[in-house]
């Protein structure tokens, strides 16, 4: 549809012998490497705890523009803001990869410019061929990693996890000590999996089976928990719970018999972007700030204080011996999350899965 309407707008444009307007439009777009950045100023919008306290500060003295960062809840708290109208305010936003696919299909962000981010060549080459941006064009990944069970290895001794169905049919002693997550994506993908299926999948009947198995799972659960699950675990309140990778290892910290495991099932792939708005104003300083945060000693903040892996290989590299031993899931390597199924965006099934997800946790 937009191919079309672009072309029909060309035609209008010619038959009125305005063609050379539309020309020097798409000049005024091209971007200058010898901008002067110190004129320019960013809003950048990110989750909260995300990244370092001092990064607006540490930014603006090392590279000029002056920067400003609001935070966001979830996905779908910056997406309404994001596709809201025609200038969010917005030059730079953190969100997952087919969140980023879907504001592409939009329209609404840029294609890099990757003689702008020379840090790129930081990433694993794992990293550039993911399934949401082949490429990376329009989105530059940030923090990566899988779900899996995360439990208390000394209350399950013996017993332990290794498929989705231990947290859909717990054993008898287990039960009401089970969490699970409720965002839409990650409440189905333990069934899912258990059914052989696809994280993406939009079949009607396979989702379907997948509600059917998680109501009966209901029943067995503490709670639907996204934040504070790791601290169930803690207490012994919960003793397995479906966590992301990098959660799990909050857990770990505080009681090292908290385990993580990947079920045999398999799982997904999940990537946090960088992206630029399309509407930003400030697209070099845009640049420059995406291949700030690439560099490897930048970039490695993330996992030595989130405890999420990166994608950036120099970065890892500089950090994995001091943490692969108390943290032994960021270990995984970038071959093997790329084993995972990547997350994509589901286009017009996305009402399809909210509807589901509503059916499953109401009540």
């Amino acid at each position: 549809m937009r191919i079309r309407t672009r072309f029909l707008a060309l035609i209008a444009a010619a038959a009125l012998g305005l063609a050379g307007c539309s020309s020097s439009e798409e000049a005024s777009d091209q971007l200058d490497p010898n901008a002067d950045l110190t004129k320019q100023s960013l809003v950048i919008s990110n989750w909260a705890g995300y990244y370092p306290e001092d990064l607006a500060t540490k930014f603006q003295d090392a590279v000029g523009p002056s920067v400003t960062i609001t935070n966001h809840a979830t996905n779908e708290e910056i997406m309404a803001k994001l596709t809201a109208g025609s200038d969010s305010g917005v030059d730079v936003a953190f969100v997952s990869g087919q969140f980023a696919q879907a504001l592409a299909e939009q329209d609404l962000i840029y294609e890099f410019d990757k003689s702008l981010i020379p840090n790129l060549s930081n990433l694993a080459p794992a990293a550039n061929n993911l399934a949401y941006d082949p490429g990376n064009t329009f989105s530059v990944p940030y923090a990566w990693g899988t779900t899996g069970i995360c439990y208390r290895s000394d209350l399950m001794e013996g017993n332990e996890p290794t498929s989705w169905m231990d947290i859909l049919k717990p054993d008898a002693e287990y039960k009401g000590k089970v969490t699970a997550l409720a965002t839409e994506r990650w409440l189905m993908l333990p069934a899912q999996k258990a059914l052989g299926y696809s994280v993406n999948t939009q079949d009607e009947a396979e989702m379907d089976e997948v509600k059917e198995l998680l109501l009966e799972a209901k029943d067995s659960l503490l709670a639907y928990d996204d934040t504070t699950f790791y601290s169930r675990l803690v207490s012994g309140e919960a003793v397995m719970t479906v966590a992301w990778d990098g959660w799990c290892n909050y857990g770990i910290a505080e009681n090292p018999d908290i385990k993580f495991v990947v079920p045999s099932e398999g799982s997904d792939l999940w990537v946090d972007t960088m992206v630029i708005l399309k509407s930003s104003k400030n697209k070099e300083a845009a640049h420059a700030f995406i291949n700030y945060i690439l560099d490897p000693t930048n970039h490695a903040w993330v996992a030595e204080n989130i405890l999420y892996k990166v994608p950036n290989q120099a970065a890892m590299d500089a950090v994995l011996p001091g943490l692969v031993e108390t943290f032994p899931n960021m270990g995984i390597t970038a071959d093997e999350l790329l084993e995972y199924e990547e997350l994509v965006d589901l286009a017009d099934a996305a009402s399809l899965y909210t509807r589901l997800a509503t059916e499953i946790t109401s009540g």
